[in-house]
């Protein structure tokens, strides 16, 4: 499916936050969306890949600039401590503006994200019930969401056994708690591999990405003057 890609923005504590699009090139249908967050590394170049190969396949990607929120270019612990909260509202906003979408679906919202992208979607969809999937690239679920948890949705974990960054732990706690609380997920976790995923790897974890958001995004398409008449 032809995909086209422009840039637009929204408002979000007063600040312009930019959202480069990624959509299929179909005017007639409404799309599940995914919002999808990079690492902490900013690196929003790097997204452009795999959000088009996911419009292609009918998905409309937007990929979220969320550090224009806080003027971040950097960022260490503390950093990441102090901003999280704010982030998290980002995504929030993120989501009000890309729901309101005309070629979107509201009801099929899906999140991906990388390392710090990935505790950030994690963490949205724990109080957001607009989430209906996750996806998330060797992140994991900050140990304070534990107060603040109101649900989850399914949840695709992938994550490199050999993890320096984010320890492979992290992902074995979230998958703990999406079995307590008796959520569906899928977990793969790569022997041998670090943090962040390149050749094999790299596709293997796209083609599961695809699946599983398929899995819970993709229904069939409804017309978009149809859903607006009711």
């Amino acid at each position: 499916m032809p995909v086209i890609q422009s840039q637009t923005s929204f408002e979000s504590g007063g600040k312009s936050i930019r959202l480069d699009c990624f959509l299929p090139e179909d005017n007639e249908q409404r799309f599940p969306a995914v919002v999808a967050l990079y690492g902490s590394g900013g690196g929003h170049a790097r997204m452009a890949e795999p959000a088009s190969l996911l419009a292609a396949q009918g998905f409309a990607v937007y990929v979220l600039h969320y550090f224009d929120r806080t003027g971040t270019t950097e960022v260490n612990r503390q950093i990441i401590f102090r901003n999280f909260p704010v982030w998290m509202k980002t995504v929030w906003d993120a989501v009000s503006f890309v729901i309101r979408q005309p070629h979107v679906d509201p009801k099929r919202v899906g999140l991906l994200g990388f390392s710090l992208g990935a505790y950030l979607c994690l963490s949205s969809a724990a109080i957001d019930s607009r989430i209906s999937a996750v996806v998330e690239f060797f992140g994991g679920l900050p140990k304070e969401m534990k107060f603040f948890m109101r649900r989850l949705c399914p949840v695709l974990i992938l994550h490199g056994e050999a993890d320096p960054v984010v320890p492979v732990q992290e992902a074995y706690h979230l998958r703990e708690v999406l079995e307590r609380k008796k959520i569906d997920y899928e977990i793969q976790i790569y022997p041998d591999v670090g943090h962040g995923f390149n050749g094999e790897t790299w596709r293997d974890a796209g083609l599961r990405a695809l699946k599983f958001l398929r899995k819970h995004l993709l229904a069939p398409s409804v017309p978009a003057i149809q859903q607006v008449r009711s």
